[in-house]
């Protein structure tokens, strides 16, 4: 039998709209390349930023007091993200985010502007919006960025910009990200795609990606 605790950690969060049911599939493949992953839940729309940072690092630490690896998706990112800066003595694993919108949301504005679209976003609207607050110092973090253009974008506006369809790839990007990869998948194609899946072990395993 296996030992788990011998095997690498990984915390997996998702992302808007999402639960933790949308990192099944990069558990799979992260259980088939040697690594014990766990997935985050949390609500994205009904409690602040603040909350779900201290709820995600409770959940991280609970096996030993250290920071595990990370896989965020989109606006997982974000807490994630924020969770490292406010605990930056505790040690960590790397991270991978996966779409996130580091420089805040075209289509979060858009649809900031209707009643409707403000009621969708709920308390996720600010953090969207503005994108990260700060960067955290001392974390080897890479970036898997979509170029499929499918999704909200198309309808935001976004349509000839490079994107994921939801994601515009200047909002992904970050000079101080340590690497950044680009695959054809759409935002939430990503979540399903083994090119993805394969990307992300290669930087949990390496701080880098396979170019």
């Amino acid at each position: 039998m296996t030992d788990t605790n011998s095997k690498p950690k990984v915390v997996l969060v998702h992302g808007l709209w999402f639960g933790s049911w949308a990192m099944a599939h990069l558990a799979r493949h992260l259980g088939q390349a040697g690594f014990s992953a766990r997935k985050f839940s949390y609500s994205t729309t009904h409690h602040d930023l603040d909350l779900q940072v201290e709820k995600l690092f409770q959940f991280a630490v609970r096996d030993d007091g250290n920071l595990p690896h990370f896989i965020a998706h989109s606006m997982g990112g974000l807490v994630t993200l924020q969770m490292l800066q406010a605990h930056p003595g505790v040690r960590s694993g790397r991270v991978v985010l996966m779409g996130s919108p580091l420089r805040g949301s075209s289509v979060a504005r858009q649809l900031s502007r209707w009643p409707a679209g403000r009621r969708l976003l709920g308390a996720a609207e600010n953090t969207l919006i503005e994108g990260i607050r700060g960067w955290p110092e001392g974390r080897e973090i890479g970036m898997v960025a979509g170029t499929l253009s499918m999704g909200l974008g198309v309808f935001a506006g976004g349509a000839r910009l490079k994107s994921d369809g939801t994601v515009l790839a200047e909002e992904s990007h970050h000079p101080a990200l340590n690497d950044l990869v680009e695959i054809r998948t759409s935002h939430t194609g990503m979540l399903f795609s083994s090119a993805a899946a394969q990307q992300a072990v290669a930087f949990l395993g390496k701080g880098r990606f396979d170019h």
